[in-house]
């Protein structure tokens, strides 16, 4: 029987695109002011190239499309901006009442990778944080333990007092979602959102979720027959 739904956030309970959208445009604003350009100009610059597929040296290829130079200190300042943004994002409202439905029947929880406190952002601009009964950023616990570490998940469980077997993983990502809870005893639930950012393959068979939905609306109907089995 199910007890515990635990979920991961970005590109799951929303597009992680939108949260991209709203740090650019801070950082464009923060280039702007530093260069004298145009903030709309910066903006397109960014977005263009992280929807060409660069999602690692946004900034340095920004800089050299604009032709200005931004040296090592100011690319870490500009990361710094980013991460530090508040988001201008808000929760979709299909996952909204997924979660305020679920959370009548089950224990839910939040396990989610990403600097702090950028995640912690997240959480606070949408409001979700009444929904969880245990939310786990995992960067308090070290980079050493972000995902696929099981450390996260053995907090959860320990948290909420409930079994892997007794649990079910949400997630998104077929590179390091899936691969701890696979290996603990969790059912798995990939969702797959038609604007996520990371398309990469599952590396491994043990990467790979138990089960697959193209909308988190299907998620309630799920639960009920993975619990019939």
């Amino acid at each position: 029987m199910i007890k515990c739904v635990a979920f991961d956030m970005d590109d799951t309970l929303y597009d992680e695109i939108d949260y991209y959208k709203s740090g650019f445009a801070v950082v464009a604003g923060q280039i702007a002011d530093n260069f004298g350009l145009q903030n709309k100009i910066i903006f397109e610059t960014l977005w263009k190239i992280f929807n060409s597929g660069n999602h690692k040296t946004v900034f340095n290829a920004a800089a050299e499309q604009l032709g200005i130079v931004f040296d090592k200190n100011y690319i870490e300042k500009l990361v710094d901006v980013f991460r530090n943004h508040k988001p201008a994002i808000k929760l979709p409202s299909a996952s909204k009442q997924i979660l305020a439905d679920l959370k009548k029947q089950y224990k839910l929880g939040l396990v989610t990778d990403g600097w702090l406190p950028a995640q912690e952002y997240k959480v606070k601009a949408f409001g979700i944080d009444k929904f969880f009964d245990c939310i786990i950023y995992t960067d308090k616990l070290g980079t050493e333990n972000w995902k696929p570490s099981p450390k996260a998940y053995e907090k959860l469980l320990a948290e909420l007092d409930v079994t892997a077997a007794e649990s079910v993983y949400v997630g998104d990502n077929l590179t390091k979602d899936f691969i701890s809870p696979n290996k603990m005893g969790f059912k798995t639930i990939r969702i797959v959102r038609p604007n996520r950012i990371h398309l990469e393959p599952a590396p491994s068979l043990e990467a790979e979720p138990q089960y697959e939905i193209n909308s988190i609306a299907k998620l309630t109907d799920l639960l009920r027959k993975i619990d019939a089995v």
